[in-house]
């Protein structure tokens, strides 16, 4: 299975990371460093083994602590509705998410929507 962004989410580099838009919510999710280079990876085709090795050569880290960090970017980009995974068939329906509530932030996916300010 590939991993992907739902169908009107977009990504955007900053500085600092990825923003990742979503036009549906009207709401924005940034992403820091480590996050945005296991996203490119994995939006590229790679796997999270991949997405972790990747991990390990941009970052003094080591591989369990890699690939625990990519299961939390990938459990949180799906947790917020943002992802899906694609079987990469054709003929596959494509499934839109349903939001779920999350009782927990992961620490590096941190939402905004619009014309609102944080507390």
């Amino acid at each position: 299975m590939t991993f992907k962004l739902r169908e009107g989410v977009f990504t955007a580099e900053t500085d600092y990371g990825i923003a990742l838009l979503d036009e549906d919510h009207n709401q924005y999710w940034t992403l820091n460093p480590s996050a945005a280079v296991a996203l490119r990876k994995l939006l590229d085709g790679g796997t999270e083994t991949d997405a972790a090795r990747k991990l390990t050569e941009e970052y003094s880290v080591d591989i369990d602590t890699a690939h625990r960090d990519v299961r939390e970017l990938v459990g949180g980009l799906h947790s917020a509705g943002l992802a899906e995974e694609s079987t990469g068939s054709p003929s596959a329906p494509r499934s839109r998410l349903v939001r779920r509530r999350v009782h927990r932030r992961w620490p590096h996916l941190r939402g905004r929507q619009h014309g609102k300010k944080s507390p």
